[in-house]
C-alpha cells in the first residue's frame, strides 16, 4: 500500500491518501473498485447466476465485504438480484431465456400441501420463472396425465408432489423419456432429485417425545402403540413410524412387539376418525400412545378417542407441524403432545434454487433433507408467533380438527 500526495484546492494543503498500485501501469486505483472488478469477472465464465457464498470464495473476500460490494453493483445496474443472495449479470439476465417450470401439487385438500404450493409459487415468481401449475388431486391417474401435459408443454424442469409410490415410475418415465429433469417432493421417483423429510430421523424425534410423555404421565406404563400408516406412500414414508418405534424404545426399552398395531388411515382426518372409532369398540386399552404419518390422521384418531370419552387414555405425536396441529397443541387439555415440524412454508426457496442449479448445469445433491424440529405447547408460539394474528384461520382450523 502506498501513500499518494494530492493537492486540496480549498485549503491549498497536501493530503495523504491510501491507494493501491496497478503493478503494470504504476497508477493508483481504489481497492474497492478492484474488488468490484474481481466480482464482475466471476460472471465471465458463462455462468448465468451465482450465490453470495460462491462469489466470496472465488474472490477470497469475506461474505460481509462481498455482500456490500454486490449491493453497490446491483444499485449501479451492473448486477441484478433475482432471489435472496443470488446474483446475475444485468446484461446476461436481459439476454437469458425465462425458464418454464412445471409444478404438480399433491392436492388442495391438505393445508400442508397448500403451504408447499404457496412457497414454491412465491419463490418461482421472485426468481423470474414461469410456473405451470397442475393439481394431482391425490390421484396417481391424474398425476400421470399431468406428467404428459408437462411433456407436451416442453417445460425445462418438473417439480413433482404426488403420494403414490407405485405411480412414481409411470410419472417419472414420461418426463425422463423427454429428458426433463425432476425434483420429487416427499416420495422418491426413479431418476429424480429428492427433496423432503428425513423420515427415520423425524420418527426418532416423535418416538422420543412420546417416551418422555409416557414416563412423565404414566410412569412408563404402555398398553398399546397405535401407528397410523399410509401404505400407498411406500417404505420411505413408513420409516417415519419405524423411527417412532426406535425412539420410543430408547425411553421404554421393554416395549413388546405385540403391543404395536399398524392401522391404515389413508392419510385423511375423516378416514382416520372412522377407522379408529371402529377400533375402539373392541379395544379397551387404558394407556395408548399414537403416532401417524401426518397431522390429519392423528387428529382424526384423537377425535375418535374424545368422542368415546377416552381422551385421558391416549397421548399422541404427529408429523408435519401444520396449522391444525399447532391449534390443537394450544388447546387446553389436548392429548396431542407434539408434532414434528416440516416447515412447508420454507420449501419453495430451497426447491427453486435446486431447480435453477439443475437447469443451469451446476452440481446438485441427489437428495436434500428437511431439518426437523419438535413443536410442542411450550415452543409453538416461538416457531409460529403469527398464528394468533390469523384469528379466523385459527378458528376455522380448530373447528376442522375437532369435528
Amino acid at each position: 500500500m502506498d501513500f499518494i500526495s494530492m493537492r486540496n484546492e480549498t485549503s491549498h494543503k497536501d493530503t495523504l491518501y491510501y491507494a493501491s498500485r496497478d503493478p503494470e501501469e504504476g497508477l493508483p486505483s481504489n481497492r474497492s473498485v478492484l474488488r468490484a472488478c474481481a466480482i464482475l469477472r466471476c460472471f465471465e465464465k458463462s455462468r448465468a447466476t451465482m450465490g453470495l457464498a460462491q462469489i466470496a470464495k472465488e474472490t477470497q473476500l469475506s461474505k460481509a465485504t462481498a455482500y456490500r460490494l454486490l449491493t453497490t453493483l446491483v444499485n449501479g445496474g451492473m448486477l441484478d438480484r433475482p432471489n435472496k443472495n443470488i446474483y446475475v449479470h444485468a446484461t446476461g439476465l436481459a439476454r437469458s431465456r425465462r425458464y418454464r417450470i412445471g409444478y404438480a401439487t399433491q392436492s388442495h385438500e391438505f393445508s400442508f400441501a397448500r403451504l408447499v404450493s404457496d412457497s414454491i409459487r412465491s419463490s418461482a415468481y421472485e426468481s423470474g420463472m414461469e410456473l405451470l401449475e397442475l393439481n394431482n388431486r391425490y390421484s396417481q391417474t391424474v398425476a400421470v396425465r399431468n406428467a404428459e401435459i408437462f411433456v407436451r408443454e416442453h417445460v425445462d424442469l418438473v417439480i413433482e408432489f404426488q403420494t403414490y409410490v407405485k405411480g412414481a415410475s409411470n410419472v417419472a418415465s414420461r418426463m425422463l423419456d423427454a429428458q426433463i429433469p425432476i425434483i420429487a417432493i416427499e416420495i422418491p421417483h426413479p431418476g429424480a432429485l429428492f427433496y423432503g423429510a428425513n423420515n427415520y430421523r423425524a420418527g426418532l424425534l416423535a418416538g422420543k417425545a412420546l417416551a418422555k410423555a409416557c414416563l412423565a404421565r404414566w410412569h412408563g406404563t404402555l398398553d398399546e402403540l397405535m401407528l397410523l400408516e399410509l401404505p400407498v406412500a411406500g417404505p420411505l414414508v413408513r420409516s417415519r413410524l419405524t423411527g417412532v418405534i426406535a425412539g420410543l424404545r430408547e425411553g421404554i426399552p421393554d416395549l413388546l412387539d405385540e403391543k404395536i398395531h399398524f392401522i391404515n388411515c389413508h392419510g385423511r382426518f375423516e378416514s382416520s376418525l372412522e377407522i379408529v372409532r371402529k377400533h375402539l369398540r373392541h379395544d379397551r386399552a387404558q394407556h395408548v400412545l399414537i403416532s401417524s404419518i401426518n397431522d390429519p390422521s392423528c387428529l382424526g384418531a384423537l377425535s375418535a378417542f374424545e368422542e368415546a370419552g377416552r381422551a385421558d387414555n391416549c397421548m399422541a405425536v404427529s408429523h408435519n407441524g401444520s396449522l391444525e396441529a399447532r391449534c390443537e397443541l394450544r388447546r387446553p387439555g389436548s392429548s396431542l403432545v407434539a408434532s414434528v415440524g416440516y416447515f412447508p412454508e420454507q420449501f419453495g426457496e430451497t426447491i427453486i434454487q435446486i431447480a435453477l442449479d439443475k437447469i443451469q448445469g451446476r452440481q446438485v445433491p441427489q437428495a436434500t433433507f428437511i431439518k426437523h424440529k419438535i413443536l410442542n405447547r411450550e415452543n409453538v408460539d416461538t416457531f409460529y408467533p403469527n398464528d394468533a394474528i390469523s384469528g379466523k384461520y385459527e378458528a376455522d382450523s380448530l373447528l376442522y380438527s375437532r369435528r
